[in-house]
């Protein structure tokens, strides 16, 4: 019972390492649920790969703008914004999920450089 209880509070995350210390003991039977678990794992990788990246450019543009260096900054805010209009177009990331992320993100930079200007 205890062993038991101590693999379900694991949750979703330790399913999934379980399954792969297993060689892959998946609950599908059908070629086609096979099938669909191993091009499903590829598209999370490729997501969270897409994401990581994403939230690497958003970050750097921020500590940029934060600590003042505006002409890097800028260059660096238009790096995030192409890195999430590719998340958005490849389905990483929800389009409206982009745009505010990328409004946010011009905002921040245009209050630092009107605070440069005054």
């Amino acid at each position: 019972m205890l062993a038991i209880l101590q693999r379900s509070v694991g949750g979703v995350a330790s399913m999934r390492e379980q399954s792969r210390k297993n060689g892959g003991g998946y609950l599908a039977n059908t070629k086609s649920a096979l099938k669909r678990v191993r091009s499903s794992e590829k598209r999370r990788m490729r997501n969270r790969k897409v994401r990581s990246e994403t939230r690497t450019y958003i970050k750097r543009a921020r500590t940029q703008i934060e600590s003042g260096q505006l002409d890097e900054a800028q260059r660096s805010v238009a790096d995030a914004i192409r890195a999430l209009d590719k998340a958005a177009e490849k389905g990483v990331i929800h389009k409206n999920n982009a745009a505010r992320r990328k409004s946010r993100l011009m905002h921040q930079l245009n209050q630092a450089l009107a605070g440069v200007e005054a």
